[in-house]
C-alpha cells in the first residue's frame, strides 16, 4: 500500500521544518515575500521559510514572537531548527523563491529586493550558498519542497517546474 503524502501549508511570516518523508511543505503567494528552502539530503530532514520583512530590527518584539516573519531571524530560526533534527550545515542544500517588486512598482521601498539581500547574507554568513533560485520580476509564485525526496518545486504563471 503506498504512503498518502501529507501536505503542510506554510503561512505567511511562517516556518516549519520535518524529517518525515511524508510531509510535503508548500508556500502560496511569494510576492516580494522571499520563500527559503533547505534539504539536508543524507538525514533527509528540511524546511522551509516563507519572510515577509527583511529585517527584524524594525520590529524586535514582534520578531521574538514571530521569528518566521523577517528574514533575518525567520532563516536563523530556521537553520536551527533543522540542527535540531541533526542536519548539517555543510550538506543544507538551499533554494529560494519570490522577493519580487509586486506592489512597488516605482522601487520606492525594495521590499523584495531587500529580502534577497538580507537572506543572501545570512545564508553566506553560515556558509550555505544557493543551489537554486527563482526570484525577481514582477509575479507571485508559490514554493514546494518533498521531503522524501528534496525535490523543490515553484509554480509560476500557471507553470511547475524544479527549482
Amino acid at each position: 500500500m503506498a504512503t498518502l503524502s501529507r501536505e503542510r501549508i506554510i503561512g505567511i511570516s511562517d516556518l516549519a521544518v520535518s524529517d518525515s518523508a511524508d510531509d510535503v511543505f508548500i508556500t502560496y503567494s511569494l510576492g516580494s515575500c522571499v520563500g527559503l528552502t533547505l534539504y539536508d539530503p543524507d538525514l533527509k530532514v528540511g524546511g522551509m521559510l516563507h519572510a515577509m520583512m527583511p529585517v527584524s530590527t524594525m520590529d524586535p518584539a514582534r520578531a521574538d514572537r514571530h521569528p518566521g516573519m523577517f528574514t533575518d531571524t525567520g532563516v536563523a530560526a530556521l537553520l536551527q531548527g533543522l540542527f535540531d533534527l541533526g542536519a548539517s550545515r555543510k550538506r543544507l542544500i538551499a533554494k529560494v523563491a519570490g522577493a519580487a517588486a509586486q506592489m512597488d512598482q516605482n522601487g520606492m521601498f525594495r521590499i523584495g529586493e531587500r529580502n534577497q539581500m538580507v537572506l543572501r547574507r545570512v545564508l553566506w554568513k553560515n556558509d550555505i550558498l544557493l543551489a537554486a533560485e527563482d526570484v525577481g520580476g514582477s509575479v507571485s509564485r508559490t514554493l514546494l519542497l518533498e521531503m522524501a525526496t528534496g525535490r523543490t518545486l515553484v509554480k509560476c504563471n500557471g507553470s511547475l517546474r524544479e527549482l
